[in-house]
């Protein structure tokens, strides 16, 4: 256990943000994985740029790696795009 101030003060800090990316992380796959359901081409391309930048948020946090955000990015468009 943490026995100066600052080092408790930091346990406190990471745990909050260990929850945040959590949060932000699993809302973000839910949006993916709603977006991939989708067989309409209108409707996913609608929903297309809010979970985009939802997965470039999370790139910029730092949740994700920015590769794995373009590789993500990269496959729903593909899936969008064969859905026509």
């Amino acid at each position: 256990m943490a026995n100066h101030k600052a080092t408790k003060k930091d346990v406190r800090q990471s745990a909050k943000r260990r929850e945040r990316n959590r949060y932000y992380g699993k809302t973000t796959r839910n949006a993916i994985r709603d977006l991939k359901e989708l067989t309409d081409k209108t409707a996913a391309g609608e929903k297309a740029p809010s979970v985009i930048a939802m997965i470039d948020k999370l790139a910029k946090r730092g949740v994700i790696h920015k590769n794995k955000a373009s590789n993500l990015k990269s496959k729903l468009a593909k899936r969008i795009n064969a859905a026509a």
